[in-house]
């Protein structure tokens, strides 16, 4: 019988899986032909994942004391986040959105920069350029496009980098998404396409958005491979995103991931879930926890002494008091610099624009 034009391109109808929500081998035929990561990086993802989620949790406590404008939490989808983070190289570029904050921190960023966007400053907080992380982006989608110059950028250098995009879900909804994706396809730009299915684009539900099997099938379309994952196995992440960033590192082009994951929290500290998802269904979902995955397999395969343990949690406290101390010690931003650096000349609408803020708060300082 002869494939239909297309068919390798396809997904397959379950999303990849190494690890089982149980903690164990899941069976072979789950793992499409991708093996488990070394013991090591696996180590390192369970270190990563204990950190971030203490981090997520510190960020959401800040918030509520008013330190902190905004936090999306990424509690229950850290797997998706730290398994794709840790599968490129320090020299490639990421693109993350506002939910992908406990990515950055895997990567090596400082907490406490990662969060001064979300204080309400002016800039990101990290240098992008010396950790090769742009901006967190909080329009949906637009950062694929940036992630598709960089990667075209870099490939017309001779350079082999790749270029790594975090979407949501609701990003695949976005025109500047289509644009990205097919001028990727098109040019062949190593680019990763990473979507993290949380099953929600703010209190919208997937089948609201799509009509495709799963987002994954929407790269058919554009002559690129997609591939569904199970983004609460960081084990599956690590070895999906991976390969798909050495097939684009050796020419391959572009490839679309789809993450299966699940939101647990709310969307933002100014969402209320309750309005438009059941307890029943969040719990569910919190019974395939990716950190208790890992954790039940590590163990289960004699990786995860007591010392470890111990040793990694302390850490997440460290991490978790540095925040504390450290984020409300940081200087208010000046009002006046939100017109600072839009343009290399100013135009006469944000001269005005300026004027009337800085007269205003001038005004109830009397």
């Amino acid at each position: 019988m002869v494939a239909k034009p297309g068919a390798e391109l396809l997904p397959s109808a379950q999303p990849v899986q190494l690890v089982d929500a149980r903690g164990r081998r899941a069976p072979k035929s789950r793992s499409q032909g991708y093996g488990l990561p070394p013991d090591d990086t696996l180590l390192a993802a369970y270190r990563a994942l204990v950190v971030g989620r203490r981090f997520d949790r510190q960020a959401g406590s800040l918030v509520r004391q008013g330190r902190l404008a905004v936090y999306p939490s990424s509690h229950g989808q850290e797997a998706s986040e730290v398994g794709a983070v840790l599968a490129v190289r320090d020299t490639d570029w990421v693109f993350p959105t506002y939910r992908d904050s406990v990515a950055l921190v895997a990567r090596g960023i400082d907490p406490v920069e990662v969060l001064t966007l979300l204080r309400g400053d002016w800039h990101c907080g990290y240098d992008p350029r010396a950790h090769r992380t742009a901006p967190q982006c909080t329009p949906l989608a637009t950062q694929s496009l940036h992630a598709v110059g960089a990667a075209y950028a870099a490939r017309a250098r001779g350079l082999d980098d790749v270029a790594l995009a975090f979407l949501g879900d609701g990003a695949t909804s976005e025109g500047d998404f289509h644009e990205a994706v097919n001028f990727a396809a098109v040019f062949r730009a190593p680019v990763v396409f990473f979507v993290q299915n949380n099953k929600y684009a703010i209190s919208v539900p997937l089948a609201r958005q799509t009509a495709a099997p799963s987002l994954a099938h929407k790269a058919v379309g554009y002559g690129v491979p997609g591939i569904g994952v199970d983004g609460n196995d960081v084990a599956a992440v690590l070895a999906v995103v991976g390969a798909a960033a050495e097939r684009a590192r050796n020419g391959g082009g572009p490839t679309l991931i789809e993450a299966h994951t699940y939101r647990v929290e709310a969307h933002t500290n100014a969402d209320d879930a309750t309005r438009y998802r059941s307890d029943e269904e969040v719990a569910a979902w919190r019974e395939r926890d990716p950190l208790d995955r890992i954790t039940a397999y590590l163990s289960g395969a004699g990786l995860l002494t007591d010392t470890l343990v111990e040793e990694v949690a302390a850490e997440a406290e460290q991490v978790a008091e540095d925040v504390r101390t450290r984020v409300p010690q940081q200087t208010p931003p000046a009002p006046g610099e939100l017109f600072s650096h839009v343009y290399a000349d100013p135009t006469p609408q944000l001269r005005e624009q300026a004027e009337r803020l800085l007269a205003d708060l001038a005004q109830e300082e009397r």
